[in-house]
């Protein structure tokens, strides 16, 4: 197979109410975990690269071990940027081979980020690439996205069928309460299923983004903290908000907090329980079925997506 665009993916997922998980990608045993995950539960699977790991990474090796991952698997597999910063890295993106980008102006102005996502939408789509774009402030800090709560919104549902008719963007992330990183919720989790609602009663047929929608895994928090970790409070979406996200009208969900945290839990873990050892294969090998079993939880329990391929 090749790398395909999310266009089919959004399409099935809309009709069958279901979401699309996509998972940010870092390395090789990152990426590994999460397509044999994928092919394990015949689900459909984004592979998505901040801008910060497409520098710590290179995108010559990134796009080499997708490839890889392409060449050994028969499910549909899709290359996307995560929170294109600008024009620029949307572009060399596009022109390296991803099959979709994302332009993220939501921390501009209506009319600025309208103008940067029609821009990027002309050059994306005279190559046949998708763009999602996204309108709305999510809270917290991930990767180079740093926003202050005061300065986070929720998303105009009216607001968002302007940009979209406007900017043709193909899918569009509104933000309905979750945030970036850890720390999503310093009370209850709640998410605004209302502003869901209304955004696709009026974009029916737009596929609708969530970001930061880590579940924050407690016993992942809590096996990082045993073995020298010091993260407490950390707090992210419940499963059953994310589901119910998917069947209300969410086509893709992502997901990288979770990743890091089974990722670092079982370093610590391993490198705590075997002192003497110094070979990374050792414990890479353990980090990346931490990898894949967090991400099978994430299709079969929460994104429904298992069978989907």
């Amino acid at each position: 197979m090749s790398l395909v665009t999310t266009k089919e993916m959004f399409k099935k997922s809309m009709a069958e109410h279901y979401a699309i998980g996509a998972f940010n990608i870092n390395n090789m045993e990152t990426i590994q975990g999460i397509v044999d995950a994928a092919e394990e539960e015949k689900s459909p699977v984004i592979l998505q690269a901040s801008s910060s790991a497409i520098k710590f990474a290179r995108i010559e090796y990134l796009k080499k071990m997708v490839e890889a991952a392409v060449e050994t698997t028969n499910i549909p597999i899709a290359l996307h940027l995560d929170h294109g910063p600008d024009f620029e890295t949307c572009k060399m993106c596009i022109d390296a081979g991803f099959s979709s980008v994302m332009i993220d102006g939501s921390k501009y102005g209506f009319e600025e980020n309208v103008g940067l996502t029609q821009k990027v939408v002309e050059y994306a789509h005279s190559k046949g690439i998708v763009v999602e774009a996204e309108l709305g402030k999510l809270a917290g800090i991930e990767d180079d996205v740093n926003v202050e709560t005061d300065d986070a919104r929720f998303t105009d549902p009216e607001q968002a069928k302007e940009f979209v008719e406007r900017t043709c963007c193909d899918s569009l992330a509104i933000a309905i309460g979750t945030s970036h990183g850890a720390y999503k919720f310093k009370g209850e989790a709640a998410l605004r299923f209302d502003i869901l609602q209304k955004v696709k009663g009026l974009l029916p047929n737009t596929p609708i983004v969530l970001h930061g929608a880590s579940t924050v895994i407690p016993e992942l928090v809590e096996t990082c903290n045993q073995y020298g970790g010091n993260i407490p409070g950390a707090k992210g979406v419940p499963d059953e908000m994310l589901k119910k996200a998917g069947e209300t009208g969410v086509s893709k969900i992502n997901v990288d907090t979770d990743l890091r945290l089974a990722m670092t839990a079982s370093i610590r873990k391993f490198l705590a329980e075997n002192p003497s050892e110094f070979d990374p294969r050792k414990y890479l090998i353990p980090a990346r079925d931490a990898i894949k079993q967090t991400v099978q939880h994430k299709i079969k329990d929460v994104f429904c997506s298992s069978g989907k391929a």
